[in-house]
């Protein structure tokens, strides 16, 4: 999978595509509206990070390129693409446990008081990896 040329993009299927892990200088688009909330991504080869009005929705280290981005209260659901195997944040529901399918591999983990959900991906020579989590 290519990187977001336009950073930040709606898809046909009403998903949401980001990030550019080829950038050498940080990049932004801010006040993207989609489904009746404004979205900001700054992203480049060290890091992707996406916000939903204000709030954390999710973060790579290094960058990586996220296709058909789905949130909802049950979870998300994405394919991830990148030039290394990144550590990926996602912000989600406080205090809950979740099934986190990535590549289909399956690990229950919990959120804490953050609601954030930290998980690695193997990126380095696999094009794109599916992402899937929920309740």
């Amino acid at each position: 999978m290519a990187a977001v040329k336009e950073l930040l993009r709606t898809e046909e299927n009403n998903t949401l595509s980001f990030g550019d892990y080829t950038l050498d200088a940080k990049s932004k688009v801010e006040d993207y509206e989609f489904a009746g909330n404004l979205y900001k991504v700054k992203t480049f080869k060290e890091i992707t990070k996406l916000e939903r009005d204000g709030a954390f929705v999710y973060e790579s280290v290094p960058g990586t390129a996220v296709n058909g981005f789905k949130k909802s209260e049950d979870g998300v659901e994405f394919t991830v693409s990148g030039d290394a195997d990144a550590e990926i944040t996602i912000g989600l529901s406080e205090n809950t446990e979740y099934e986190v399918v990535v590549a289909g591999r399956s690990n229950k983990m919990s959120t804490g008081i953050s609601g954030k959900l930290s998980f690695s991906v193997n990126l380095e020579g696999e094009g794109e990896v599916s992402v899937k989590i929920c309740k």
